[in-house]
């Protein structure tokens, strides 16, 4: 076009001056260029080009995976749209010197730049962009009007943690190689290396890099107004051309003007929202601003975040008015009988054992308590709990508690050896069980306390409060991951820990006095002490599930309503399986119940839609909350309220729980931006202490905060062991 508005303003004012052609006549024609190439073509020289791109392409990834805001279609097609945005003067000033001082042109600064950023997008250090390159690499070329332009195919490797300046070399090196066998069309590279072809994505990369760096020629004709029409014919304003397809699904144009770098990107609209990608230009400007700053920095620790989202990022990570931990999880409990002692606390309905008064179940605990400090248990000592799901489980679970220790749990349903694996592993002081089951337990060489057995010696300790031992710096409980990662581990979780979560589970789900509440997971889930501790913390009655009450989702149901269950906390596996057969079905919503808590994988989308159709026929119906949180976090870390009339294909895991830290990282502990993939990292106080007997596990996971200067002193992080709670 350059060429072609030159001839016309030369020839036009020539013309209408009377003159003749000022233009030379050209040593060749197009066609003679189109008949050298196919001679090329059929030569020997092609496969010295061929050699190089086998070479360079081998093992290349088919696809770069950026995060798109749309599945990609099976039939693409090329609707776009495009967004500009601009460079400070200063900023490109400072790229052109940087591109000097590493004998680099400002084209391979922005390419670097380009492929550090669809990096940090993708996470993936092998980057493959297309880029059109001009081809007049003869002088017989340079004014000649013609389709010479060819795509090169730009391999880039960012491993190793690389500054800019070394990936600004790596990428020199590729582009002049390139440039040295530019000669083969795309198209026919693409003939002869046989690329795993896709109908949807274009061969080896999906991005185009364009930078011009010719200057823009206006037309000027004597005596002529000159106007940009589309192809409507409807003049278009300078200020709105906007490409209106595209052809990949992302291509960054970048040119160089008289006030700076600017910059346009085209993107398919079956893939992006404009929001999206206004936000990666954003991103880019920061990243050249950095890249311009400090071009030794690597390119894992540049800036990416706008100034706006670094503002809303300190804002977040500011320190939080946690209100000191100064008790342990009892103490709460103690607390409470003391309000009410006459209330129900326990209820068990498989037995005809009468409900059990806050005052009583604590007067058993002490008991319990001061039987176990007989036998050595205090501060920090393993307790293992092998009971039924039972007025003895929490009897005994309060009493290890009190006494000080930390209770193992060792639900008696698993298989003998998960059991023996955990006994050996924790090496519990002692083992607190019924007398059914201490066959179900490995030969044990501590102690044993048989609760029906021996409840005839310990009903003869005191009743009374007992002196407060424990500090809530030590440990309540030791839960065993699942071992879907690999061995299980013992999650150690300390008093503190076990409280923040009581206080912020009592505050988020309402908790109060007038509850009853389910206990329906096994004790050896940490969301058992989510339904335990909350209600025994408030006054709240809380009752234990039945064998018997699983027989069916319309008898679960049934019971609820029975019991006046108001709060169920159950696994997401059983609330798919309650959903799935009750939502056309003609059991009423439980009318007391006003809470379901679930948690431990993500929602089926199937089963959002039949938990829609449920809730519709009842005026009332229940708050349901998805929570997400691995046993390292102590029990919850977010949670998310889901509207009555959620119509998203998923479930979030919401917002941060009971003063947790939730930051969303890049593998090099990088935040990342809005809309782009990364880890969980959890910090908080209820992060656990380690994990047991696993120093090279802990250190791996329990790491070091990157924001412990902006946040808290003291904090750790962990990444996520497992999906369940």
């Amino acid at each position: 076009m350059g060429i072609f508005k030159h001839e016309l303003s030369a020839l036009y004012q020539a013309f209408a001056a009377g003159q003749p052609s000022p233009l030379s006549t050209l040593p060749i024609q197009y066609a003679d260029f189109a008949h050298w190439q196919r001679q090329w073509l059929a030569g020997d020289r092609i496969n010295t080009q061929l050699t190089y791109w086998k070479q360079q392409l081998a093992a290349a990834p088919p696809v770069l995976a950026l995060p798109t805001d749309y599945p990609r279609p099976a039939q693409p097609s090329a609707a776009g749209a495009s967004i500009t945005f601009a460079l400070a003067s200063e900023v490109s000033d400072k790229l052109k010197t940087i591109s000097q001082q590493n004998g680099a042109t400002l084209y391979m600064t922005l390419l670097a730049a380009f492929n550090t950023l669809l990096a940090r997008y993708s996470q993936q250090d092998d980057i493959v962009i297309g880029s059109p390159i001009a081809s007049r690499d003869r002088p017989e070329l340079e004014n000649l009007i013609g389709f010479f332009v060819n795509t090169l195919v730009l391999r880039t490797d960012l491993s190793g943690e690389p500054t800019f300046q070394t990936l600004l070399q790596r990428v020199r090196q590729t582009t002049l190689d390139a440039y040295a066998h530019q000669n083969i069309p795309f198209e026919e590279l693409v003939a002869a290396l046989k690329p795993e072809r896709s109908p949807n994505q274009s061969p080896w990369f999906q991005v185009m890099f364009v930078f011009q760096n010719q200057p823009l020629r206006s037309l000027t004709l004597p005596g002529l107004t000159i106007e940009t029409f589309k192809r409507d014919g409807k003049a278009l304003p300078k200020a709105d051309r906007k490409q209106g397809n595209a052809m990949f699904d992302l291509t960054l144009f970048m040119r160089e003007t008289e006030d700076g770098l600017s910059g346009k990107i085209v993107f398919k609209t079956d893939l992006f929202d404009s929001a999206t990608i206004h936000r990666m230009a954003g991103h880019f400007q920061t990243l050249l601003t950095g890249i311009a700053t400090n071009p030794q920095k690597p390119i894992s620790q540049l800036p990416l975040l706008t100034p706006t989202e670094q503002q809303q990022l300190t804002e977040r990570q500011q320190a939080q008015a946690i209100e000191p931990i100064n008790y342990c999880i009892h103490q709460l409990f103690e607390a409470q009988v003391e309000r009410t002692p006459d209330a129900i606390a326990l209820i068990d309905p498989k037995t005809e054992q009468a409900p059990l008064t806050y005052q009583a179940l604590n007067a058993q605990a002490n008991r319990l308590a001061r039987h176990l400090q007989s036998l050595g248990v205090g501060p920090d000592v393993l307790v293992g709990l092998c009971v039924e799901r039972s007025i003895e489980m929490v009897v005994g679970l309060l009493g290890i508690l009190k006494a000080g220790g930390a209770y193992v749990p060792l639900d008696p349903a698993y298989p003998k050896a998960r059991l023996t694996a955990m006994v050996d592993d924790a090496l519990p002081k002692v083992i607190v069980t019924l007398r059914s089951l201490q066959n179900e337990l490995p030969t044990l060489s501590c102690p044993v306390v048989c609760l029906d057995r021996d409840w005839h010696e310990i009903e003869q300790s005191v009743a009374q409060p007992l002196q407060q031992i424990v500090q809530p710096n030590h440990l309540a409980y030791i839960i065993y991951t699942s071992g879907s990662t690999g061995k299980p581990k013992g999650v150690m979780i300390e008093h503190r820990s076990l409280v923040n979560f009581t206080r912020g589970a009592i505050g988020e789900y309402g908790i109060s006095e007038n509850d009853r509440i389910l206990q329906f997971a096994s004790i050896n889930f940490d969301a058992a002490a989510e339904e335990i501790f909350p209600a025994l913390c408030t006054g709240a009655t809380l009752i234990l599930r039945t064998d018997e009450m699983l027989a069916s989702p319309q008898h679960f149901m049934q019971q609820c309503q029975a019991l006046q269950l108001t709060v169920l906390d159950l696994p997401t596996a059983y609330w798919h399986q309650l959903t799935a057969e009750l939502a056309n079905s003609q059991n009423a919503i439980p009318a007391a119940l006003r809470l379901v808590n679930v948690g431990g994988e993500a929602a089926a989308t199937e089963q959002l839609n039949n938990w829609q159709t449920w809730l519709s026929q009842t005026h009332q119906p229940p708050q349901l909350i998805n929570t997400y949180g691995p046993t390292e976090s102590t029990i919850v870390a977010t949670a998310y309220r889901v509207p009555t009339n959620h119509n998203s294909p998923t479930l979030s895991i919401g917002q941060r729980f009971a003063n947790a830290q939730i930051h969303l990282l890049d593998t090099h502990q990088q935040p990342v931006p809005i809309g782009l993939p990364g880890e969980i990292h959890i910090g908080g106080p209820g992060l656990a202490r380690c994990y047991l007997n696993c120093p090279d596990l802990t250190a791996e996971s329990f790491i070091t905060s990157p924001f412990a200067s902006t946040i808290h002193p003291t904090e750790t992080h962990t990444t996520e062991e497992q999906p369940a709670r």
